[in-house]
Order: C-alpha cells, then structure tokens, then sequence
C-alpha cells in the first residue's frame, strides 16, 4: 500500500473521530440555542407585556440599605490594585459597604499601594504567609478579617462580594446586589472583557467568549435548574449561605486546594438546595449597556494559555473529582458541559490533522503525482452536516458578540474562532500535564492592566 493512500486513510479515520465529536458537541450546543431563543419569545410574549422592564438606573433602593463586604484578594498587583480601588471608591453609587484586600507578607510593593489609597472604608488585610499561596486561601484569610470587623463593630454583612484587583466595578453593582441577596443565595452579573487595541486576537476571544456564555450559555443554566457557577468578579453571595460552606468546610467557605474556588461555590451552593441566579439589567432605556464587571483579560498567547489551563483543570479535571456528578438532569447536563474542554481540544487535534494530512495529498495530486484522496461518501455526508452546523454556531457567536460589543467585533468573531481554538490546545495539554503531576499548588495568576480610560 503506497504511502499516500495510508496517509488518506489516516486522515479518513482522524475526520470520522472528529466528525462524529463535533455532530454530538453541535447538536448539544443547538438545544442550548433552542432552549434560550424559546425563552425570549416566552418572555417577550408573557412577561414583558404584564410587568415593564428593569433598568438599572431606575432601581430603587432598599429603605435600609445592607451593609456589604466586598473582598478583593491580590498577590504581585501594585500596578493595578490603587487605580482600582481608587476608581471602585468613586464610582459605587451606594454608601454601606467595605473593601477588604488581600495581600501577602513578602508582597510589600501590593501593601504600599493599597496604603496609598487613604480611605475608611479600605482595609488591608495581610496573609501571614509567602505567597503566592492560592487565591481560595487568600480569601478565607479575607473572609477571617470579615469575620473581625463584624464582632468588632457588631454590624453584620447582608452579602459578600468577590472582585480581582484589575476589576471596573459597575457604579450601580452593589444597588442591584441590595436589591436582590435577599431573596437568593448568590447572584452572579455579565462579564464582560474590555477591547484591548494592542491584542486585537487574543485578548478579543475572551469578548466572544464571554458574550456568548453570559448572555445566552448562564441564562439557559438558570433555565433547566442548574446552578450559576459564580465567576470570581461581579458576583455576590449572601452572608449566611456563605457561612454554611465555611461549616462544612473548617470553617473556609473557599476550597482552599482548589483552582476555581469561585466556580465551585455556585455549585456547591445550588448542592445545598439554595437558589443561585444571573442577573443581566439594562442600564437605562435605549442603549446596550448593562450592569456589568469589565476587566482587561490576558492579551499574550502565553498568559492566555496558562489562564485557560487553569480554569480547564480546575472545572474539567480536578472538579470532576471534588463536586462529581450531583443534581438532576439539568444539572448533570450543565456539569457535562462545563467538563468538556479536554475532549474538545482532542476533536480539534484531530481535525487540524486530518485537514493538513488531506492538503498534503491534494496539493501533491495538483503537483502531478499519482496520489488520489478518497472520501467515503458517508464521511462526505457527515462532513456536510457538520459544515451546516458550524456555520450556525459561526452565526450565533457573530450576533453575541455583535450583540455586546458591535458589528465590527462581531465580524472580527469569525477568524477569532481559530485563534481560540489554538489557544483551547495548548490549555487543554497544559492542564492535563499539571493534573497528572499533582496539580498546581500556588496562585498561577498573569500580569493586569488597568485602564486609563474607564468604561460607563
């Protein structure tokens, strides 16, 4: 058998693995599509035509507005953390709050620019240890400091708040957490990244990601009975639900151990039978902002790479082994999503190598040589299928992204998709290698930007 036609049927065996991945992955992904669509038009027909809309910049206070802990855990952000609480301190349009900010012994550039901010309602909080440690362990000795000023001050927190020391804080956040921690156990708000000029590529997939996950993806979530995974920024749990996992847990609300501390306490919350929500409100009539945390994300490829390790280990692989498979339907099927990345990037190698081999063989038939690719007309037809459905998931990733940033975004989504693909690659072996040596011990945290000019 000549070398070409082993090297076809290579590639034949390569796209029928990928092809039969992709048709299950994309008929999953249409029924989230189906799910979230029909909602609106329920919505639209039976809700918006009883009770009108709610925007932010209408929302009415509580008489007695709660006081709320906002806990901000920083490790190497001198560069960032004082223009952020700086900017946080001016924009919060609500008045009983306080910020907590981790830092480490051995970080005094992060403690000399927390104390640059000389303000009242900042409180640095020191970890008496080296760090980096993890971010779960900095906000347990965060939550310890919450836990000190209340039976000082015999105030109680109505909700706690997580932040990252490169966050834009929404001015009317803490209103609508107010407003709402009530009635729930956590609420978790969109995030949405800021367009980064200098990195057009990478930094702009995180826009389409984020776009689609928290406009269509948490909303379905919340729609099959779910659990909201919280984020780590812009998102609010209420005090005593907190207080129960720091039972259940030595008195640590946060896994100490783990890589997505803030992912696995959405879930854990929901495990516990308490109702988590995503909140996504219009900041007034007639534009498209909304109640929103924003942030420069990773702009290189190998930060982007080491963040996306990360979060794939901590939800897909070690996650899998600390939260298992609990909950009902909805919730398993959620779960099943949220740990699919390393196949994913599996089915994508595949693919890339089945279309390099078969390019090799076609440019070498134009070339003359007497090499043929063959396609099984079955593979054709699962090929086309396929096709179809990636142009639909091409289209809805466009109309996200051009739903929260423009049209212009919207159409740089498209070749943004290959760049993300890349990127989901190299996470996924990163995370596997740090999974099987144990996983990672210590903050694996990239470089933060603030930026100049702040968003509405």
């Amino acid at each position: 058998m000549a070398i070409a036609e082993i090297l076809s049927r290579f590639a034949a065996e390569l796209a029928l693995f990928a092809g039969v991945g992709f048709l299950l992955f994309a008929v999953n992904d249409l029924a989230v599509d189906l799910i979230y669509f029909a909602r609106r038009v329920w919505r639209a027909l039976r809700i918006y035509k009883r009770y009108p809309r709610t925007f932010a910049s209408y929302f009415v206070f509580n008489k007695n507005p709660g006081f709320i802990a906002v806990l901000v855990p920083a490790w190497d952000e001198s560069a960032v953390i004082a223009a952020m609480l700086r900017a946080t301190l001016k924009r919060l349009d609500y008045d009983n709050y306080r910020v907590f900010v981790g830092h480490y012994r051995n970080d005094p550039a992060t403690a000399a620019a927390i104390a640059s901010v000389a303000d009242d309602r900042v409180q640095a909080v020191e970890v008496d240890a080296d760090g980096p440690t993890t971010k779960a362990d900095c906000l347990n000795h965060l939550y310890d400091a919450l836990i000190e000023y209340e039976t000082a001050t015999a105030r109680s927190a109505k909700a706690v708040v997580l932040h990252d020391a490169e966050d834009v804080v929404h001015r009317f956040e803490l209103r609508i957490f107010d407003g709402l921690i009530g009635t729930v156990a956590a609420i978790q708000l969109p995030v949405l990244p800021l367009i980064d000029p200098g990195s057009r590529w990478v930094a702009g997939h995180y826009c389409d990601e984020f776009a689609e996950a928290h406009i269509k993806e948490l909303v379905v979530r919340e729609a099959v009975g779910a659990a909201i995974p919280l984020a780590g920024v812009g998102c609010a749990i209420a005090r005593r639900p907190l207080a129960q996992l720091a039972a259940l847990q030595d008195g640590k609300p946060f896994a100490g151990t783990s890589l997505t501390e803030d992912y696995e306490v959405g879930l854990r919350l929901g495990a516990l039978g308490l109702k988590t929500i995503f909140v996504r409100i219009p900041v007034q009539p007639g534009q498209r902002g909304v109640v929103a945390s924003r942030g420069h994300f990773p702009a290189t490829m190998g930060s982007a790479v080491r963040q996306k390790a990360r979060w794939l280990g901590g939800i897909a692989l070690s996650g899998w082994d600390r939260l298992g498979w609990r909950g009902g339907i909805g919730e398993r099927w959620m779960r099943m999503r949220d740990r699919r990345g390393p196949l994913a990037a599996l089915l994508l190698l595949a693919a890339y190598a089945a279309a390099l081999l078969w390019s090799q063989i076609w440019l070498a038939e134009m070339l003359g040589a007497p090499v043929k690719a063959r396609l099984d007309p079955m593979l054709v037809t699962l090929l086309t299928i396929n096709g179809c459905l990636l142009a639909w998931r091409v289209l809805m990733r466009t109309s996200f992204t051009t739903a929260a940033y423009g049209l212009k975004q919207g159409l740089l989504s498209v070749p943004r998709l290959v760049v993300g693909n890349v990127i989901a690659m190299l996470a996924a072996a990163r995370a596997v290698s740090l999974h099987l040596g144990g996983g990672a011990k210590r903050w694996d945290k990239t470089r933060h930007i603030f930026p100049a000019e702040l968003p509405q």
